[in-house]
């Protein structure tokens, strides 16, 4: 574990964060970053020993996206979705794809994104429809980041009760149509929203078939790492606010939300209140950060008004109906 979370310090003190400005400003992440992430052992992160990972805790895991994010949360951002479906790969029964994909995901030689939030509602946005051969696909996936950045999606879509995860290859066409997003913050994730019009997923591409019922359990998992986004950019925040008293009572409140969204693991009734207290802190230690500094916080060189905006993203990426009513009770 120390030696991947001190790889991360170095890579977000040293190389994210000093160029975090300059990539919000430009709208996209250098491959090099990527690549630096790849080369550092990174892509393989979360996967267990068994398959070729590091076989490292949650704990651990949370720690390292932490830190990343802090430095940089475009970046992190992107690279975090990559994750889950090295997961989906490591326990298809799609033997084929697994065989020709999983070590090339493990190395980041192969990456990956997720487009799955069109599966989710009671309605759902993206639907499968069953054919010859595999499924067709129609609608829509509203935020899919990692456009441009990625080899290959990973999109779920709903067939009745049954969720449909596929690969797909992010490549505009007659029956895949893109429309870019113009975001306030984290305009660098190259996030889109894609429109299905009959899409042909072959079967020989389908990760697995499970339950909206076991869609929504396994996100669990993923509301605690997302939870990772909006800590690590008020530890950020914390740090730049120095050896004062603000910033000593945030570090306190800090320790607290991230105790709870521990807790949540074990509890869905306490993770989605502690998601929101995450991005609440963040918010508002941005809010600090901003009147601390003073008016050069509003000039695009400096950080303060860069944080300030992607507090804003936090509270709302990767968001659920219980978290942004949890974020309500607490914001009004």
């Amino acid at each position: 574990m120390g030696d991947f979370l001190e790889r991360a310090r170095r890579i977000a003190d040293e190389v994210f964060f000093p160029a975090a400005n300059a990539v919000d400003a430009a709208g996209e992440v250098p491959r090099e970053h990527f690549d630096l992430l790849a080369e550092e052992g990174f892509y393989g992160l979360a996967a267990p020993a068994e398959i070729g990972g590091p076989g490292l805790e949650l704990p651990e895991i949370v720690a390292v996206l932490e830190t990343l994010a802090g430095g940089c949360l475009s970046t992190t951002f992107t690279w975090m979705q990559h994750h889950g479906v090295v997961l989906s790969l490591a326990s298809t029964p799609n033997t084929d794809l697994r065989d020709q994909h999983l070590a090339a995901a493990l190395k980041g030689e192969t990456r990956f994104g997720v487009a799955f939030a069109g599966a989710i509602p009671p309605v759902p946005r993206l639907r499968a429809e069953r054919v010859d051969g595999g499924f067709r696909l129609h609608g829509e996936a509203p935020f899919v980041s990692g456009w441009g950045a990625v080899d290959l999606l990973q999109v779920s879509a709903r067939d009745g009760d049954q969720v449909i995860n596929g690969l797909v290859e992010p490549a505009a066409g007659r029956t895949l149509r893109v429309e870019g997003l113009d975001l306030v913050a984290a305009q660098a994730t190259g996030t889109v929203r894609l429109e299905f019009d009959g899409y042909e997923l072959p079967s020989n591409q389908v990760v697995s078939e499970i339950t909206h019922e076991q869609m929504l359990a396994g996100q669990v998992v993923g509301s605690r790492l997302n939870g990772c986004v909006a800590c690590g950019l008020a530890d950020r925040i914390i740090r730049l606010l120095g050896a004062t008293e603000p910033a000593a009572k945030l570090r306190a409140e800090l320790d607290d939300v991230r105790g709870r969204l521990d807790a949540g693991m074990a509890d869905l009734e306490l993770l989605y209140p502690a998601r929101a207290a995450a991005s609440e802190l963040a918010f508002r230690a941005a809010g600090v950060l901003v009147t601390a500094t003073g008016s050069t916080s509003v000039l695009r060189a400096n950080h303060p008004q860069r944080l300030a905006r992607e507090s804003v993203f936090t509270l709302i990426a990767a968001s659920r109906p219980q978290t942004k009513a949890a974020l309500l009770e607490l914001l009004v």
